[in-house]
């Protein structure tokens, strides 16, 4: 899964376009009196298009509106006579039209703006128009130019001057470029050098072509054709090998040698700011590499660009301290040569200090100042209104001072605009400020009761513009309370606005900015609220489906429900279309018949006005119709073979395969992985992946790597194995091109620094003898590098002083260079302990089992290094309870940061304690603070120690108990809620149960045992135990009374299991058959691992005469070893039922590795899933075949399974679902109606013989002593064993249950089978018994397993049923 996700907050952008606000200047309102202001002008060196028309802009603001106009060439500018000259309403801005005719280049010259009203005049900066110009190139005849193979070759370019200069590139008569390496390139002036010319050279001419910006236009100059002279013919062959093409062609190898600049030195001039382009191309066979440095010191640092292939070295920005001297280096197999370049910085004026406008009271004084800076130092000139300060009328509260105007003792009528003119031989500048005595009490600019809605955690800032003169003093408070807001989290600007780097909940709240000077008072409120930001929980997935196929694409957000959330879509970067087949819902997306043109990338967008959060994912369609995939067999895909290189190049080479058959899954990506034979040989390396339709790849390379090729396709199956390896390709070397990553510095003991880096790979090294160069000097400008080349990724840097910080750079190096320069890093030397401890240590008590902590903070000079945490260390001393014995071990409480306030949580209530504390840096506690007692108040206790249940009969329950582990106080007694639960189906015990009422019983501290005396023998009790202190009850023990025999057969627990090889398991249970079957979500039952194959069984049995199978199989594990590097998959699991299967896995592989499950049936149907990446590792196996034995691979996508690494598991038999109602068969109606008639004929001779007055020999049971052979009443025991409670099977009233499970009826009922003549009982004349009731036991009777009133027709009836 690859999920992309950026967040972007609206209010940070705005704050960064506003943060220049923040130090300007207080603005004059607009509806006061004020000198003119220029607003806008053209740019100084302004150069038009002939072909449109002139706007020459000047805009300016004061009231009175400003009035303009303009001088040329430093004399007055009619702009009333010239028709074609008009000027902008309200605007000084000229507009020259030449829709009419006339000639742009009339009106060249220097042009400014003069905007006056009574207050003062304003100036604009001397704008200096030009027309551009693209003159055409001279006509000249272009020899025939004959070299010879090797010898160096200029062509000159010589474009014709424009305005602004061309854009020159070469290119052939046919319009083709030019290729340009380090051997043939363009040089700034234009030219084309040829370091060394080569036959190949003379198959194109060369003609330089000028674009000119303004037109548009492109000339060309008339071509070069070139004539090599060589000593041996074309040969391709010879060209192939780079390293011996020159040989091969006979050319002889010469040093470098400049051809421009020439010479060994020469001088350039820089003006500060620009961009400084040094250049140096060289001649010599081989082609030279160029080398840039400077003397005395690194090249400057952040600002240099190598351009040109290293011919050309760009400083941008240049300042003072890039001055210098740079040589370039040019080096080939033949030797080496360098040029000096000596380049001076000048510098035209540029500001110090600007002069800003000046607003003072009446009676006020102030200045202007005016400084600036330049290479020659500029002269500063003051002007008022436009003329020389010189001549203008004499004002006493004015005295000038060089670069400062100081102003004392100001009037109402001094006002007037003063311009700085600060100029040398490079440039000027001009610079207006108006000075405006006003007389004006406080006024606040912005609306009133403002509202700022913020990002938590974003900066953000409450503005209050504000005017007045003398100008006011502004102050902020929060909420109409408190102190002024300024420092720490709050920072208040001098133009009103308030400023916080960080917006917490807690700064909402009601902000007033309060202005004030000697002629009143004003304020107004801002309403700041803090929001939740906008965030994707849950964002799309990538994602591989079928065609036809409904796939989800997910997007939950989260946000803060004040602000309103829109959620949109894009596809491929643009807003997708939601039509009939995509649903577009609060969290996701959905696209019903998945189509090929759906294939994408799609981006979840959910913003608010405040922010915005976005998420992105790729979903991928497959061609093949969803329901022929299903009907076709699928399998991984063939290996690629055929592997071919081509297009060999220095970076680059093409590989080409054939594809293997897609085995009915189209194939989907191929994995180009490579192996090089320096660093690492022997292990494959991913290179690449393409999508599954191609079958070539442009690889690029790394230089000196012998690289060696294979491929991998895959599908949704899995992954092929791997294609048979290229042929290998050998890269030449070079020199980095980058240098180490993770560079760090930290001690390791308090007098050294270790610099540790991540070093260069393989593909990285680029040469042999990689080495890297360390330097490190102090966090000084001032301070000198120190220096050290090293092999290994590491140098301890000794006798350092304790924890400063250091400035490191890590250079990598090798035989053929050094790469660019490194980046700097900031590491610290070690540190040491702490010297000083909290103090003023203060505790508060806040419940039974925490504690509020206060202390004063160290000072930070103390600490000897970084500061991690405050810790305190605390340990129960002893328990308020006598001879209670507690355990002193020591703890400690983490408090991360400078802080000086926590909470310890998790204390012993009614406990002795003792505190101290520590600050602790990276190497350890400094010393600790005075020990602090504490005691901790009463609490409630824990659960009783144990709670034992024992049944001695049927009529009593007892129970015992002991105190708790930890009574967290003085014991006050213990509380015992129970409740009895009387199951009456016991196949059903979920829904067949019965609970009684809550019973209750409290006892003394000291009793530790009860009785419980039952209301019946077949209930289950459940007691909730609690111990009680003062301050509650504790907490809770729960235990049941132990399960009756009969009832324990219907809750038999799942099997615990363990596997041993070939193990086979017997589960037998009277679970009802479940109509249907649902996965577990837990699994109860627990395997041993172990490293054989193992088998696991489930059989069925019978119990009272119901067939039932287990739910479900034990697990199958085992444990595989899949890689040489160490990476495994272990505990592999199997939890099966008749027709599923849950499978997990533990494995050590990378994060995001996907797998594949693979099973295979005892008839050796084999299917294939694969798994995506999750945690933890499993999948559910479906549409299973009862009672079968499946083997089971589990293993790495781009792997294949080992033949033995496999676990089995067998499916349970299926279970009975169609069972046949016997209530509707044919032969059963006829059963019951031959029993109910003989029945009837029974009862009708039954009453026969007694309206004849016959005798019925009865049993009386109340006078009866107990059958002897019923031993077990004797010795007090009993046996739990009760028949099912089962609907069909219940007594019929007045009868009852005995303990052997047969049926015995109530004294009352007659027994119509031993109703006899001539019986010992007789009836009284109204017909009553007299005399005892007799029972008649034959020897058939005793002997049997039916009672003495089996033959009763009730009976009858119940044991037909």
């Amino acid at each position: 899964m690859v999920l992309h996700s950026h967040q972007l907050t609206y209010a940070g952008i705005a704050f960064a376009l506003c943060l220049h606000h923040l130090i300007s200047a207080i603005e004059v309102p607009l509806d006061l009196p004020q000198p003119p202001t220029i607003t806008k002008q053209s740019v100084k060196d302004y150069i038009v298009d002939p072909r449109d028309n002139i706007f020459i802009e000047c805009e300016a603001k004061g009231n009175p509106v400003p009035t303009f106009s303009w001088t040329r060439n430093g004399k007055f500018f009619n702009v009333a006579k010239d028709p074609k000259v008009s000027m902008r309403r309200r605007s000084g801005t000229l507009v020259i039209d030449f829709h009419g005719g006339g000639r742009p280049d009339d009106y060249e010259g220097e042009y400014q703006c003069f905007a006056r009203n009574d207050y003062g005049t304003a100036l604009s900066s001397k704008i200096h128009l030009q027309v551009s110009r693209s003159p055409l190139w001279p006509k000249e005849k272009v020899d025939v130019i004959e070299v010879d193979e090797g010898a160096p070759l200029s062509l000159q370019c010589n474009p014709p001057p424009g305005l602004p200069p061309p854009v020159i590139f070469w290119m052939s008569s046919s319009m083709e470029p030019i290729h340009q390496d380090k051997r043939v390139s363009q040089g700034q002036n234009g030219d084309l050098y040829f370091s060394n010319v080569m036959l190949q050279d003379a198959q194109t001419d060369y003609s330089c072509n000028a674009r000119f910006h303004f037109t548009h236009t492109i000339q060309q100059k008339n071509p070069y054709t070139l004539k090599v002279k060589t000593k041996k013919p074309h040969n391709e062959t010879s060209l192939r090998n780079h390293t011996d093409m020159y040989s091969a062609r006979g050319v002889t190898e010469t040093t470098p040698s400049f051809m421009y600049p020439y010479g060994t030195s020469s001088s350039q001039m820089v003006l500060r700011g620009v961009d400084l382009l040094l250049e140096c191309i060289a001649s010599g066979v081989p082609a030279p590499d160029i080398m840039w440095y400077k003397k005395g010191g690194e090249l400057p640092a952040g600002k240099t660009k190598l351009e040109n292939f290293n011919k050309a070295l760009r400083i941008s920005n240049v300042s003072e301290e890039d001055s210098g001297e740079y040589f370039c280096l040019a080096s080939n197999k033949m030797g080496s040569i360098r040029h000096t370049i000596s380049v001076r910085v000048k510098a035209a004026p540029y500001w110090l200090d600007e002069p800003q406008n000046l607003i003072l009271a009446p009676g006020e004084d102030g200045r202007l100042v005016c400084r600036a800076n330049g290479n020659p130092k500029p002269s500063i000139q003051w002007l008022v209104n436009g003329e020389p300060i010189e001549g203008s009328p004499p004002n006493p509260s004015r005295e000038v001072a060089g670069d400062t105007i100081v102003f004392r003792d100001t009037q109402i009528g001094s006002s007037a605009v003063y311009q700085c003119n600060a100029s040398n031989e490079h440039g000027y500048l001009l610079a207006n400020a108006f000075v405006s005595v006003l007389d004006v009490p406080p006024r606040i600019l912005a609306p009133r009761n403002q509202l700022i809605k913020v990002i938590q955690y974003n900066r953000t800032r409450l503005d209050c513009p504000f005017f007045g003169s003398p100008i006011p003093t502004l102050r902020w408070f929060k909420n109409g309370q408190g102190n002024m807001l300024d420092g720490g989290n709050y920072k208040a600007h001098e133009n009103g606005s308030l400023e916080m780097s960080m917006a917490r909940k807690e700064d909402q709240g009601i902000y007033t900015c309060v202005a004030t000077n000697i002629l009143g008072k004003v304020e107004a409120q801002v309403r700041l609220e803090v929001k939740d930001p906008t965030r994707i929980v849950r964002g799309p997935e990538d994602q591989v489906v079928k065609r036809g196929s409904m796939p989800r694409l997910h997007c939950r957000v989260k946000h803060d429900p004040t602000l309103k959330l829109t959620v949109t879509w894009l596809k491929d970067d643009a807003p997708l279309y939601i039509g009939n087949r995509m649903k577009k819902e609060d969290d996701g997306l959905t696209i019903y018949g998945v189509a090929e043109k759906d294939q994408g990338d799609y981006t979840c967008v959910a913003s608010t006005e405040l922010d915005k959060d976005s998420a992105k994912a790729y979903l991928t369609v497959l061609a093949i119709p969803a329901n022929r995939l299903r009907d076709l067999p699928k399998e991984r895909p063939d290996r690629p073979r055929d592997l071919e290189l081509s297009d060999l190049a220095e970076r680059s080479v093409k590989l080409t395969w054939i594809p293997g058959d897609d085995n009915n899954s189209p194939i989907t990506d191929y994995i180009v992985q490579f192996e090089e034979d320096r660093f690492q040989p022997g292990t494959w390396h991913n290179h690449s992946r393409y999508p599954g339709n191609v079958n070539s790849a442009l690889l690029s390379l790394s230089p000196y790597v012998n690289y060696q090729f294979r491929v991998i396709a895959v599908n949704d199956v899995g992954s092929s194995l791997p294609s048979m390896p290229s042929e290998r390709y050998q890269t030449s070397g070079a020199r980095p091109e980058i240098n180490p990553t993770g560079v760090q510095g930290a001690g390791t003991q308090k007098n050294n620094m270790e610099i540790t880096w991540t070093p260069l790979n393989a593909t990285q090294a680029y040469g042999p003898n990689l080495r890297y160069i360390v330097r490190w000097r102090r966090r000084d400008p001032r301070g000198s590098w120190y220096n050290e080349t090293v092999k290994a990724p590491r140098h301890v840097v000794w006798n350092t002083p304790i924890y400063v910080p250091y400035e490191i750079k890590v250079q990598a190096e090798n035989d053929f260079g050094r790469a660019p320069e490194p980046e700097t890093y900031i590491g610290y030397s070690g540190e040491d302990y702490p010297k000083a401890a909290p103090t003023d240590v203060r505790i508060r008590v806040l419940n039974s089992t925490a504690i509020a902590l206060t202390w004063t903070r160290v000072h930070l000079d103390t600490i000897q290094g970084q500061l991690k945490e405050y810790r305190a260390y605390f340990w129960r001393d002893s328990s308020l309870l006598k001879n209670l014995w507690v355990s002193k071990k020591r703890q400690y409480v983490s408090f991360p940061g400078d802080r000086n306030r926590g909470i310890v949580s998790r204390l012993f209530p009614y406990s002795n304690y003792k505190l101290e504390m520590v600050v602790t840096n990276g190497r350890g506690d400094g010393p600790r603070s005075e020990v602090k007692e504490f005691p901790t108040p009463e609490g409630v206790p824990s659960s009783p120690r144990y709670l034992r249940i024992r049944q001695p009969n049927l009529e009593s329950i007892n129970l015992e108990w002991d105190h708790p582990e930890h009574p967290n106080g003085v014991l006050t007694g213990y509380n015992l809620r129970y409740q009895a639960s009387t199951t009456t189906c016991l196949s059903s015990p979920v829904n067949g149960s019965k609970t009684g009422r809550t019973l209750v019983e409290n006892f003394s501290p000291n009793q530790t045992r009860f009785t419980v005396q039952r209301t019946d023998p077949i209930s289950r009790y459940r007691f909730f135990l609690r111990a009680r202190t003062q301050v509650g009850d504790g907490e809770v023990i729960v235990e049941e009374s132990p399960a009756l025999l009969n009832e324990a057969s219907t809750w038999l627990p799942p099997p615990t299991t363990e596997l041993t090889p070939a193990a086979t398991i017997a589960t037998t249970t009277t679970t009802a058959t479940p109509t249907t079957e649902t996965p577990p979500t837990e699994i109860p039952t627990t395997a041993i691992p172990t490293t054989t194959t193992t088998t696991t069984t489930t059989a069925a049995s019978t119990v009272a005469s119901t067939t039932t199978t287990a739910e479900r199989a034990a697990a199958a594990t085992t444990k595989q070893e899949l890689a040489t590097n160490g990476s495994s998959i272990w505990d592999i699991r199997a939890w099966a039922n008749s027709n599923w299967a849950n499978i997990t896995w533990s494995h050590n592989y990378s994060a995001g590795t996907d797998f594949v499950v693979k099973y295979i049936t005892s008839n050796k149907t084999e299917k294939s899933i694969p798994v995506k990446a999750q945690t933890p590792s499993s999948v559910q196996l479906a549409n299973l075949t009862p009672g079968m034995v499946y083997k089971l691979w589990v293993f790495p996508i781009w792997s294949s399974p080992s033949e033995h690494s496999y676990i089995t598991f067998t499916t349970s038999s299926a279970y009975t679902k169609n069972h046949v109602d016997i209530a509707t068969q044919g032969w059963f109606i006829g059963l019951m109606c031959a029993i109910a008639l003989l029945v009837l004929i029974l009862l009708i001779v039954c009453f026969i013989k007694r309206s004849r007055g016959g005798k019925y020999p009865v049993r009386d049971n109340k006078d009866e002593h107990l059958n002897p052979e019923d031993k077990n009443v004797e010795d007090g025991s009993f046996d739990y064993r009760y028949a099912p409670c089962d609907e069909d099977n219940k007594p019929l009233p007045n009868s009852q249950t005995s303990l052997d499970g047969t049926i015995k009826q109530q004294e009352s009922d007659d027994s119509l089978v031993d109703y006899g003549e001539g019986g010992e009982g007789q009836f009284n004349e109204d017909g009553s018994f007299i005399g005892q009731y007799t029972v008649k036991k034959d020897k058939e009777e005793t002997e049997g397993n039916e009672s003495s009133e089996a033959t009763s027709p009730v009976n009858a009836i119940y044991s037909l049923a």
